[in-house]
């Protein structure tokens, strides 16, 4: 026999109550947010995407009047994070925030990936896009991209790079490959375990994301050559780009929040508007800048059309960079 809890006879008051008024579930959330939202984080406490999460959980907090919580669900890529959200309630409730060039990424990457990022997940808005960075130590007499380039195709397979996330794997296999190159290249695991053989010589360059690269830069320790985006970025203008620099791409990182698919328009477009007014405030415009990006306003349609472009770019970038499936 059945147990039933006055919680569960409250859940039910409110359901009939809301057929008696001819209200649908989706028409229900026009109160939203009525509770606490959690936003997902891929990565660790602590991390630079952690840094960035919590900046913008807080800011949005401020112009939504909710509560908002970040989880770091850090594993697998970003799949462990993006299933745990794909499999909750649509009701805005539960946010994915992390790299839309990621997600698109791990659809090639994974034999089988365990959700389809652009069935499963609806993008409600767009932050930012971050390039990655080709740098020299500054004690490095390379000052160009010709001059680096003319180094490595006199050093060929003596001369070695280093990389350490899938980005500048796809970054340094581009321009590898445009180049005709023979440089070898050597993953670490995080930017800061190739410092020493960065700034001892013994790596060529180093293909690196932009928040590492510019603090660096701004410690004297780097010297940046070129950015993967198609534009400069505000935080280095006078770094030039791949493109004018004779390799032409756009390969960007870019931050995104995702939601369930069938979470309904209006609070898709809700959290559209709370972010737009967020990355309005010259203090978040000054800390993407000094994140090394460039803030990315979208709606949600522009959003998932941008996801879509990246899903299919990215099916290229993985065999370029020989990616191989995990």
């Amino acid at each position: 026999m059945q147990t039933i809890t006055r919680r569960f006879v409250l859940a039910a008051s409110v359901a009939v109550a809301g057929s008696a008024f001819g209200l649908s579930p989706a028409t229900a959330q026009t109160n939203y947010p009525n509770q606490t939202i959690s936003m997902i984080c891929a990565f660790p406490a602590g991390s630079g995407a952690d840094v960035i999460v919590r900046f913008f959980a807080e800011k949005i907090a401020k112009v939504s009047g909710a509560t908002i919580i970040v989880e770091n669900k850090p594993g697998a890529g970003g799949n462990i994070a993006g299933q745990y959200v794909t499999r909750s309630k649509p009701d805005g409730y539960t946010i994915f925030f992390h790299t839309g060039s990621a997600v698109a990424g791990n659809m090639h990457m994974f034999k089988t990936p365990p959700f389809d990022v652009v069935k499963d997940l609806q993008v409600a808005a767009t932050v930012n896009k971050q390039p990655h960075m080709i740098a020299v130590p500054i004690s490095s007499p390379i000052k160009t991209m010709k001059e680096l380039t003319e180094y490595l195709k006199k050093e060929g397979s003596n001369a070695s790079y280093a990389i350490n996330n899938t980005s500048g794997k796809v970054l340094a296999a581009i321009y590898k490959q445009e180049a005709g190159l023979d440089t070898v290249e050597v993953a670490y695991k995080s930017s800061a375990d190739s410092m020493n053989d960065i700034l001892s010589g013994a790596m060529a360059f180093a293909a690196q994301d932009p928040v590492f690269s510019l603090s660096q830069l701004r410690e004297g320790r780097y010297r940046l050559l070129a950015v993967s985006s198609a534009k400069r970025i505000p935080g280095a203008p006078d770094v030039p780009t791949m493109t004018e620099s004779g390799y032409p791409m756009d390969q960007v990182g870019w931050f995104a929040m995702m939601v369930p698919s069938a979470t309904p328009k209006d609070i898709v477009d809700k959290i559209n508007g709370w972010t737009r007014q967020v990355l309005a405030q010259e203090d978040v415009k000054k800390f993407v800048t000094d994140q090394g990006g460039d803030v990315f306003v979208s709606t949600p349609k522009e959003g998932q059309e941008y996801l879509k472009k990246e899903v299919a770019a990215w099916a290229g970038y993985v065999k370029i960079a020989n990616i191989p499936q995990q």
